[in-house]
């Protein structure tokens, strides 16, 4: 069979593949690569591409932004429900830097995700290679894992939420990574400033329902203990307090910043330790898939992300912050996109108050 080779855009792998291949896995990283692109199903409020780019740059985004599906449209039958049984248990609770990482593509249906699958495996990568986190203590959730309990259920992510924080002692390096569809929905206990929930979307979520904000602080963040750190880095749709944390950072261009206080009667903070979310939009914005960075779909907020930390060492929040905000800018100008309507600000959410110019990230 006739061979082509191709590069991992992730770990810089080259790899020989077959010619006719649509993807392809990294041997290395695991990251999983799309050779020829898939057929495009895009909301209908998005721009159509700019016939005067590249085909190597699609118009941005070139994926659905990563919100949920219409619900009269999304059929649950349509996934693989049913993954192999194999009697497979959580991994046992250990090590003093432990993450989770979620990605769903809710696969066959008009509006999946390309992107998120790769958002994870590029995470994961990133995580174990050059954080140090041992592989063993990164739980990962997709649709293309054969151990049930590592099929992104709503079940299943309650209990890897809860598999993140138990045990949790001083010193612990916690991160929950979320790359999927998230939606907003009326605030029924009076706890949201704006009158909305934010929530995720499990692949069974037309018959289980969504996860909120609430519960996800309830189970994440509240446990915390004093010495323990929680970032949450999460790519969806309204998801600027996605884990519900007391305190949001505004900043602007020039770097000037200012925490808005987001309490209000509900007590929403930590048992003492300190938890940290990097968001992929405010919570009345849209964040999409792209290809606009290296021509294979990935999480705008992900890929940025990843990029700045292994570019820059001994980073503040705030260095961290301007520069995603700065590189998918960046994307949507060079894809000609940047309307009101098309913008997407990484936020920074906190349990704490902090400057956010000299605190350094630490993962």
């Amino acid at each position: 069979m006739d061979n082509r080779r191709c590069k991992c855009q992730w770990c810089g792998m080259k790899m020989s593949v077959p010619i006719g291949a649509q993807t392809v896995s990294c041997p290395r990283c695991q990251s999983v690569i799309q050779l020829q692109p898939a057929r495009n199903y895009g909301f209908a409020n998005f721009p159509p591409a700019n016939n005067n780019m590249s085909s190597r740059f699609p118009a941005y985004p070139a994926r659905p932004g990563r919100m949920s599906p219409h619900a009269s449209n999304f059929q649950p039958q349509q996934f693989n429900m049913s993954p192999q049984m194999n009697n497979m248990l959580p991994p046992a609770v250990h090590g003093r830097k432990r993450a989770v990482l979620c990605g769903i593509t809710y696969r066959g249906h008009p509006k999946s995700l390309e992107g998120s699958i790769n958002d994870v495996l590029s995470m994961r990568y990133f995580l174990v290679e050059k954080l140090g986190f041992p592989n063993a203590s990164v739980l990962v959730l997709t649709e293309d894992e054969r151990d049930p309990y590592k099929y992104p259920t709503k079940t299943n992510i309650r209990s890897a939420l809860r598999w993140l924080v138990h045990g949790c002692q001083p010193g612990d390096s916690l991160v929950f990574h979320y790359s999927g569809h998230g939606t907003r929905v009326r605030d029924h206990d009076g706890d949201e400033i704006d009158g909305h929930d934010e929530s995720l979307c499990p692949v069974d979520y037309e018959t289980e329902g969504r996860i909120l904000d609430d519960e996800i602080n309830d189970t994440i963040v509240r446990p915390l203990p004093r010495g323990a750190t929680l970032h949450g880095i999460i790519d969806t749709c309204f998801s600027g307090t996605f884990l519900d944390l007391p305190f949001l950072c505004r900043i602007n261009r020039d770097g000037y910043f200012m925490w808005e206080d987001h309490r209000i009667s509900t007590y929403k903070g930590t048992r003492g330790g300190i938890a940290i979310s990097i968001s992929a939009c405010d919570d009345h914005q849209n964040s999409a898939d792209t290809t606009a960075f290296t021509g294979v779909p990935t999480g705008a907020l992900t890929y940025s992300f990843i990029q700045t930390l292994e570019q820059e060492t001994k980073l503040t929040y705030g260095r961290l912050l301007i520069s995603m905000q700065n590189k998918i800018h960046e994307a949507q100008m060079r894809m000609g996109l940047n309307g009101a309507n098309e913008t997407q600000e990484p936020q920074l959410s906190s349990s704490v108050q902090f400057d956010i110019h000299s605190k350094m990230v630490a993962l």
